[in-house]
């Protein structure tokens, strides 16, 4: 049986998967490490999960992490960024304006990068840079 959440694809493979197919994962990469840190945090009813949740995965929040790490990334992390950040979007939510939805979706695939090519440790690193201060 495959193991999904040990995916480690090949540089050929991640390189033919569309910066929104990244931003897509990515979303709900980060959305997942998000939730798992606030449960750790001590946060357990379902109304105060979902609001501190939301709190952290809007495009404004996400634009924001995306400014703590940015100056952290290695070359091919900032390239994955920079190819989700410049990605033509068809739609901004009303909570955000279009340079956060940018940096949001730029956050987005290069957790998506980093989780389809393996990278676990990375993300971990990354994502802790952003919630602890």
């Amino acid at each position: 049986m495959k193991d999904y959440f040990e995916t480690k694809l090949p540089d050929e493979q991640l390189k033919g998967i569309s910066v929104l197919g990244l931003a897509h994962i990515g979303d709900a990469v980060y959305e997942l490490l998000v939730r798992t840190w606030l449960c750790a945090h001590g946060k357990t009813t379902s109304k105060g999960l979902h609001k501190e949740t939301v709190s952290y995965v809007a495009a404004p929040a996400q634009a924001r992490a995306a400014a703590k790490i940015l100056d952290k990334l290695t070359e091919e992390e900032l390239t994955a960024f920079k190819r989700g950040r410049n990605a033509k979007v068809h739609s901004v939510p009303k909570n955000a304006d279009i340079s956060e939805y940018h940096s949001a979706t730029g956050l987005e695939t290069l957790f998506g990068f980093l989780y389809l090519k393996g990278a676990k440790d990375r993300l971990n690193e990354l994502f802790s840079m952003i919630v602890e201060d």
